[in-house]
């Protein structure tokens, strides 16, 4: 089943708030963006200071050049998963025995210019593989398509792995996403800056879902 994430990319802690409430009432799992204002030019909360509501699972994206001092502040809390990004710097063997010790999943982003090539020889370490089309430190974006021949990729080398698309998705493009082979689709500007984040959290879900089954 296709998985709708909304995603929480915020400057400060009432912001932080505000997003968490407008999709905590009915989300099951929710992407928490975080950036160091270094690999990403914008700054977000700090990790310390990141939490979310009982019963959701927390993927965190981390933008970060160097994730590994996040990352062991995060681990404290048990996520669901940590995403780093394949074009940071650190050792990711060491990254992911960590995550591993904690039992937290282990997902690696990649941006638009990256080729599947850097990550392809830890793939059998990495739970997911997040298609990364936006604006680093931003939400919006445009939906590049274009890297879902990424996913085509991805597939053949690894039929069971959940894969992820970030940036750009709306009503008009998700089924074209989902069709493409994407299993999470991490949701930012859509529903934050919608009326009714709910509503537009039920359309997503039904056009992925009706797209599955076809």
């Amino acid at each position: 089943m296709p998985i709708i994430c909304p995603s929480i990319l915020a400057a400060d802690e009432q912001q932080y708030r505000e997003q968490i409430e407008k999709v905590g009432q009915f989300a099951e799992r929710m992407q928490i963006d975080l950036t160091d204002g270094i690999f990403a030019k914008n700054k977000t909360i700090s990790p310390d200071a990141a939490w979310w509501p009982v019963g959701v699972k927390a993927d965190f994206h981390l933008m970060y050049s160097n994730p590994r001092p996040a990352a062991e502040v995060i681990l404290e809390h048990r996520p669901n998963m940590i995403i780093v990004h394949s074009e940071a710097d650190g050792n990711f063997a060491s990254f992911v025995s960590l995550c591993r010790q904690a039992g937290v999943k282990v997902g690696v982003a990649l941006l638009a210019r990256t080729p599947i090539d850097t990550i392809l020889p830890a793939l059998n370490s990495i739970d997911h593989v997040l298609i990364f089309s936006g604006e680093l430190g931003s939400f919006g974006g445009r939906a590049n398509l274009e890297l879902l021949n990424k996913v085509k990729l991805l597939r053949q080398h690894r039929a069971d792995l959940e894969i992820g698309w970030d940036g750009g998705i709306n009503s008009q493009n998700i089924s074209q996403l989902a069709f493409g082979g994407i299993d999470v689709f991490n949701v930012g500007g859509f529903l934050q800056n919608s009326d009714d984040p709910e509503k537009a959290y039920k359309t997503l879900s039904r056009i992925a879902e009706e797209t599955g089954t076809t």
